[in-house]
């Protein structure tokens, strides 16, 4: 008989996490580093929405996202400084689930925390940059991507096919 894996748990993500963070960052993003200071910036300014991954004790993936203006990209590995103080959008900056972790629904419960989340700040979009075609992925949880030539430059620095992906976000029946 298989005993089933217990699914990943979301937890707040604490500073002392950030070097798992980190290291999980260059298995699964190598192709787009980003500084350790960088995600951990993220971290610092809006905790709420950045949550570690952990099953049986071990941290899995994490999920950064910030309150952020819908249609503007943050630059990849650039500091934020400081959040709009009046957001559009919660923007997804990263999700890094490792592949002995995937498979259950992970990311779509991490998009169900930040949906509640921007409806609490009272912001009607999620917004996220697809890379390595994740397209697919994002589109099943609710995002359609958005392909207005404007936004091709501040792409740029999430490498070949990134795309830019919004979803909408209903008010709870």
């Amino acid at each position: 008989m298989i005993t089933p894996r217990p699914a990943a748990d979301w937890q707040p993500l604490q500073v002392a996490d950030m070097a798992q963070v980190d290291r999980i960052a260059g298995l699964i993003h190598a192709g787009l580093p980003e500084r350790p200071a960088v995600l951990a910036e993220k971290r610092d300014l809006w905790p709420a929405a950045c949550l570690k991954l952990v099953r049986e004790g071990q941290i899995v993936g994490y999920g950064l996202a910030h309150p952020w203006a819908l249609r503007d990209v943050p630059p990849l590995d650039a500091f934020l400084t400081a959040l709009p103080p009046s957001p559009t959008c919660l923007y997804v900056h990263d999700v890094a689930i490792l592949p002995r972790a995937r498979g259950q629904q992970a990311a779509a419960r991490y998009v169900a925390i930040l949906t509640a989340q921007a409806r609490a700040l009272k912001v009607a979009h999620l917004a996220c940059v697809s890379v390595y075609g994740t397209v697919g992925l994002w589109s099943g949880l609710g995002f359609e991507a958005d392909d207005d030539p404007g936004l091709r430059e501040k792409l740029s620095s999430y490498g070949d096919g990134a795309r830019y992906m919004t979803a909408g976000i209903s008010e709870p029946v």
